[in-house]
């Protein structure tokens, strides 16, 4: 029999014979390893492992234990979901269910009068049990354009119908499609493009979790579908562990937060846009004055830009072009005018509004000014994606000599900010995209300069390509919370381009005219979104400094009242952000409201204390702490504040 072979991760070659497939090249490393297998990556491709392999084929096995097992589990899921859906509503027409981040969904249109809630899951999930323990197996079948077509029109399915077509349609003149892949898994058949695992039996733990409404394609002009959402792991610990964290960071979710601590409230007058409360300003602020101290001793000029631009700067900048479907356009004495949704293309203007020598650069400009974007309603989530928001934006105009110093400073501000809240911090760059402006020898450069900067430093990397800005490269700051989640804070871009396209000059040395270099630099990212992941990262319990209200005097009975607000007046002076609890409640009432409001000292006074001049002070969760004086309290806080710790 004629051979070929296969080279594993580790260069092993391994000999199979001719036509052998992934779950033939498994078998033969490994009786174990063939029943862990759920499918293979040939040359860096994923495939099932029913797939015939090449003659010299890289070939590595997919296992549980592989980065992209879950994905592949939870389009499994995905499907056996749809199975059971059509099992139970015959007449229900099918869109798509790809995994997604944690766990998978698919979207159903379902027959007039059936409407699908949380109440319906365990009848679907009981059904889907049944798919799994049959153990379907999973089976690709490669069809003409024709046939497919043929199918899901008997079966009235539509959205499939369109799928195919736009598919035949957008194919290149070079390389039509004329077959398309199905997979089948019991009853059930699905255009899919694969892969998937061997069976339906695979899948060891899942739940149903949500149920949404999606506009077909993401067009609020096409059919509104049923959306329900679910995950799956390969093994019920692990679905356990997960559950609860999902019920953690629901009891974290700072929009309720937000609303029970008082920071911030949204109308429906404003989509998308915060309105801030007392408490809430005061956070908002307290961030706003670090990026100010982060940013006076290294150098940077606060600016002020307008809001509303003709549409010429957009189109130097290019974003009329790339960017002009989340900005917010007017027409103004028949001129196009639009709010920006960034500061650089203002920023590069400013600076052509003034003569510059090779003397005055870096020229470092830092504006926290209100931008505006336009996101899709459907899309808007509290703090974390909104309309409106502020970010601690910077921009560097320098030298080419300058931008190692340069790239350093920012790469050292924005781990200086970011480590003050406790958070690990990730790095990644993010290459040249495929729409993008500028040479390909711009784009070396940069890249090359950003590389240089963070080896230069020894700074850990990963490398996401094709993720920059459609200007430059960039370095990304991606931070873990308390619950494990990862979130993209800060970033480091550096742009040959804006100054190309702006005209942007300094006088040199040797008097003739250079283009200086921009860099584009944040810490928070915006202020907006930071809240919002700090709320949750803290479950609402912000460090001292952070605190909107940091103390509480809690009068035993009225006639204490009068001291309390003597103390408040005292403590203020001293800077301490602090209230008075004036109601007539008990004294343990209002220690359970203060420990529910999370603030952090409650200075219960009484008799004694009034007689003494002292205050008894508790600790939010630590409780009762003794008696202390007013300025001893005070210095306390001030001790605390000063550090500006986590």
């Amino acid at each position: 029999m004629e051979g070929m072979h296969v080279l594993l991760p580790d260069d092993t070659r391994l000999e199979l014979p001719e036509g052998a497939t992934g779950a033939d090249a498994a078998a033969a490393i490994g009786a174990g390893l063939a029943r862990a297998a759920l499918a293979v990556k040939v040359d860096g491709v994923e495939r099932d492992l029913v797939a015939p392999l090449h003659d010299g084929a890289r070939l590595e096995i997919v296992t549980p234990s592989s980065p992209d097992a879950l994905d592949l589990l939870r389009h499994d899921t995905a499907h056996v979901l749809a199975a059971a859906v059509i099992d139970l509503y015959p007449e229900v027409r099918i869109s798509i269910g790809p995994p997604i981040e944690n766990g998978f969904y698919y979207d159903f249109e379902f027959p007039p009068g059936v409407t699908i809630s949380d109440a319906d899951f365990d009848r679907i999930e009981a059904k889907m049990r049944e798919h799994v323990k049959a153990d379907e197996h999973f089976r690709r079948e490669d069809v003409t354009v024709a046939a497919a077509l043929e199918r899901f029109r008997e079966q009235e399915q539509p959205y499939k119908v369109e799928l195919i077509e736009d598919l035949v349609k957008n194919a290149p003149a070079d390389d039509p499609v004329e077959t398309v892949s199905l997979y089948t898994n019991g009853p059930f058949t699905d255009l899919c493009r694969g892969p998937h695992g061997p069976g339906t039996k695979r899948i060891r733990a899942f739940k149903l979790q949500s149920v949404a409404g999606a506009y077909w394609r993401g067009d609020a002009t096409r059919t509104m579908l049923t959306r329900i959402y679910g995950t799956a792991f390969f093994s019920r610990d692990d679905l356990k562990a997960y559950l609860e964290q999902v019920e953690e960071a629901r009891a974290r979710d700072h929009r309720r937060l937000g609303r029970e601590l008082e920071l911030f409230q949204f109308s429906p007058v404003a989509p998308g846009s915060a309105f801030w409360l007392p408490n809430g300003t005061i956070v908002y602020n307290l961030l706003v004055e670090l990026a100010r101290e982060m940013n006076r001793p290294r150098g940077y000029t606060e600016v002020r830009t307008p809001m509303l631009y003709d549409s010429e700067l957009w189109r130097t900048s290019g974003h009329w072009d790339k960017y002009r479907e989340n900005m917010f356009i007017s027409h103004v004495e028949d001129r196009d005018m639009a709010l920006k949704p960034m500061n650089c293309p203002g920023h590069a203007h400013l600076y052509s509004l003034q003569r510059h020598s090779y003397r005055d650069l870096p020229v470092r400009y830092a504006e926290p000014g209100p931008l505006h974007r336009y996101e899709p309603s459907g899309t808007l989530h509290g703090l974390l994606r909104v309309r409106q928001f502020v970010q601690d934006d910077a921009h560097i105009f320098c030298r080419e000599d300058q931008i190692q110093d340069e790239v350093n400073g920012c790469l050292e501000l924005v781990f200086a900010t970011l480590r003050r809240f406790g958070f690990e911090i990730d790095v990644e760059l993010s290459t040249r995209p495929e729409q993008r402006i500028g040479s390909g020898e711009l784009w070396d450069r940069a890249e090359g300069a950003l590389i240089e900067a963070l080896e230069g430093q020894e700074i850990a990397y990963r490398v996401n390509p094709g993720d920059g800005a459609f200007y430059g490269p960039k370095i990304d700051f991606h931070v873990t919370d308390s619950l494990g989640r990862s979130w993209q804070l800060g970033t480091v871009q550096l742009d040959y381009n804006m100054p190309e396209r702006f005209g942007l000059v300094y006088t040199g040395a040797d008097n003739a005219e250079h283009t200086p270099v921009m860099i584009h630099r944040a810490a928070f990212g915006s202020f907006e979104r930071f809240i919002g992941i700090l709320i949750e990262h803290y479950a609402g319990e912000f460090p001292l400094w952070l605190a909107p209200v940091q103390a509480t005097l809690l009068p035993i009975s009225d006639r204490h009242v009068p001291y309390a607000n003597e103390i408040a007046a005292t403590l203020r002076d001293e800077g301490v952000r602090v209230d008075v609890d004036e109601r007539t409640e008990s004294i343990g009432r209002k220690i359970r409201d203060a420990e529910l409001r999370k603030v952090h000292y409650m200075l219960v006074v009484g008799d004694r204390e009034q007689e003494t001049g002292s205050v008894g002070l508790r600790q939010h969760r630590e409780g009762d702490l003794g008696s202390l004086t007013v300025g001893g309290f005070a210095e306390r806080v001030r001790d605390e504040i000063e550090q500006r710790s986590a």
